[in-house]
């Protein structure tokens, strides 16, 4: 079995007026590094990357890899509605020295299979460095499917990875073995924590899941058990896991919830996001801690 790997789709610390706030920005890097997460993924859709303005993507993508510094893989979302848009952001990103770029396609309008692969294709050609594809049918609206994936993976040697934003595990699991099967060193990670050892099982090498920005060292210590194959603390993590799920259905989007969790927690952050987000309300807040009572996170 390959190492599994868990990865954090970083929430993104903004202050009252919209601007990044970069002190912030560092004491969430710090905390998810000392936790024990194995990478950040900077502007995910955690990140509110849709929102911000091409100049706070460069402003954070420099910021990042020059306080990360190499302790963890570093790699960044670039996803435009333009491709030449994401072509630029992500070479940017790759000489700043980020380790691989995350591209998910076009959203708004729902896509070809034909119209997809061109797009990837334009943006392989382009991007001079490494390349996770980011398939999130429930935001773009329509799926990045594992036929058109192995085509594209056949004809650019940059795209080395998929993140899976699936409930349906049977999607990856068919993504997983038909990518495989002729590129076994191809990456497919699962996009919901509760999914990370159902992934890893069939085949994947782990998960990108949101709820590792709240409690790091817990996800360290999943994958840990994952990789020396201790059935009891994989199981006993699990059940920690399928509660904090619960975080998610308490608001639309769950991005303010998360900055409160982590506040509650002591992380030094201000819980501001990109218009129209909202922060947790008193009686959200309530239901936060509730969850986070029940797992011994406060």
């Amino acid at each position: 079995m390959k190492k599994a790997n868990f990865l954090t789709p970083v929430v993104t610390i903004f202050d009252e007026k919209g601007n990044l706030d970069i002190k912030g920005n560092q004491n969430v890097w710090e905390h998810l590094i000392k936790g024990g997460v194995d990478g950040l993924v900077i502007m995910g859709s955690t990140g509110e990357f849709f929102s911000m303005t091409t100049e706070q993507k460069k402003e954070l993508i420099n910021a990042v890899i020059e306080y990360v510094n190499k302790r963890v893989k570093v790699y960044i979302g670039t996803s435009c509605m333009r491709v030449e848009d994401t072509i630029e952001l992500s070479n940017f990103a790759i000489e700043a020295g980020a380790d691989a770029v995350m591209v998910i396609g076009p959203y708004y309008f729902a896509l070809s299979n034909e119209s997809i692969e061109d797009y990837f294709d334009r943006v392989a050609n382009e991007v001079k460095g490494d390349i996770y594809l980011y398939n999130f049918p429930d935001r773009t609206g329509y799926d990045l499917s594992p036929e058109v994936t192995l085509n594209l993976v056949r004809k650019h040697k940059n795209i080395v990875g998929f993140k899976d934003t699936v409930t349906e595990m049977g999607h990856t699991r068919k993504l997983i073995t038909t990518i495989t099967k002729e590129f076994p060193e191809f990456v497919v990670l699962s996009g919901f924590d509760e999914n990370f050892v159902h992934n890893i099982m069939c085949g994947g090498r782990g998960c990108i899941g949101g709820l590792s920005n709240l409690c790091p060292e817990l996800f360290a210590e999943w994958t840990k058990a994952v990789n020396e194959g201790n059935l009891e603390e994989i199981e006993r993590i699990q059940k920690i896991v399928d509660q904090l799920m619960d975080l998610y259905p308490i608001g639309t989007p769950f991005i303010p919830i998360m900055k409160k969790a982590m506040i509650l927690r002591g992380i030094d952050i201000k819980d501001y996001c990109t218009i129209p987000f909202l922060q947790a309300t008193e009686e959200q807040t309530t239901k936060i801690k509730e969850v986070m009572e029940k797992v011994g996170l406060l």
